[in-house]
C-alpha cells in the first residue's frame, strides 16, 4: 500500500500509521498477526516500539460494564460521499475516505481518514460482542484520534456493507481504486446515535494511546451472507478486550 499517498491529507494523523508500517519494515521477520505465534498476547515483543501493547494503561478495546450516565454532547456527523478506495492491507478490509467529511462533539471538529473492519468486534457491551464491528477513524488539526465503533449484529440487510461487499478485494494486500462508484459511510449509521467514550488507544500495533473512544450503543444489521463473506477473508481480526485500570467509561443519556 502507498501510505505517503494516502497520507497527504493528514500527516499528523498518518504518522501513527507510518510508525506501524516502519517498525515492520524494521522488523520484517517479527510481521504482527492475530496467529497464536504474532498475535496479541505477542505483538509487544515484536520490539521496542511496540511496548505499549503490554504496559500501556489506557488500551484499547475494552469490555463496557457500569458506565457513568452523564450529560454528554451529541456527536454530530457531517458525511459526504466519497470514491470507494478500499484496501486488504492483510490485517483488515480498510476504505480511505475523501477529505471533507467531519464529526464535531462539543464543539471539537475530527475530520474523518478511513474506516475499517474488525470480526468479531472488538468491543464488547456486558461481556457480549457483536458478529463484526466497524472502526470509523477520524483525526482534528493536531492529530489527536478519535473513533466511532459501530456495532454490527446478524439482521436485515445492510445497504453500505452490501455495496463495499461486492468490490472487496478478493485477495490480501490488494487494493480497489473506483473513482466511478461513491459511497456513503452516513448509511452505516444507527437512527440513535447515543454512545458510550473513554480514553484509549489503537487496538492494533504500535497500541499508541490517547485515543479517544466513542461507542455506538446501538447496533445496526447485517446479515448472515454478508458475515459469512467477510469471514472468508477475516474469521478472526479483533484484539481481546484490555484492563480498565480504572478509567471511567462515561454514558450519554
Amino acid at each position: 500500500m502507498d501510505l505517503a499517498k494516502h497520507c497527504r491529507p493528514a500527516l499528523i494523523f498518518c504518522a501513527l500509521v507510518l510508525a506501524a508500517a516502519t517498525a515492520q519494515q524494521q522488523h520484517p521477520e517479527h510481521t504482527w498477526d492475530y496467529s497464536n505465534l504474532h498475535g496479541p498476547s505477542h505483538w509487544a515483543e515484536l520490539g521496542p516500539e511496540f511496548a505499549p501493547c503490554a504496559n500501556g494503561h489506557h488500551q484499547s478495546p475494552i469490555d463496557i460494564r457500569n458506565p457513568q450516565s452523564a450529560d454528554l454532547p451529541p456527536i454530530q456527523f457531517n458525511y459526504n460521499p466519497s470514491p470507494l478506495d478500499i484496501i486488504d492491507n492483510g490485517h483488515t478490509v480498510m476504505i480511505i475516505y475523501a477529505p471533507g467529511s467531519f464529526i464535531t462533539v462539543g464543539g471539537k471538529r475530527y475530520e474523518l481518514r478511513q474506516f475499517h473492519f474488525h470480526r468479531p468486534s472488538e468491543e464488547r457491551i456486558n461481556g457480549v460482542d457483536y458478529e463484526i464491528g466497524a472502526h470509523l477513524v477520524h483525526a482534528d488539526q493536531q492529530g489527536h484520534l478519535a473513533v466511532v465503533a459501530v456495532l454490527l449484529q446478524k439482521g436485515e440487510d445492510n445497504p453500505l456493507v452490501h455495496e463495499l461487499w461486492e468490490d472487496i478485494p478478493k485477495e490480501k494486500d490488494k487494493e480497489e481504486h473506483l473513482n466511478n462508484i461513491q459511497i456513503d459511510l452516513a448509511k452505516l449509521l444507527p437512527a440513535d446515535r447515543g454512545y458510550y467514550t473513554f480514553d484509549g488507544s489503537l487496538t492494533t500495533p504500535p497500541c499508541s494511546e490517547g485515543v479517544t473512544w466513542y461507542v455506538l450503543k446501538h447496533p445496526v444489521t447485517v446479515t448472515t451472507a454478508e458475515i459469512e463473506q467477510f469471514s472468508k477473508l477475516y474469521r478472526a481480526n479483533a484484539r481481546p478486550t484490555q484492563p480498565l485500570y480504572g478509567r471511567v467509561v462515561l454514558e450519554s443519556k
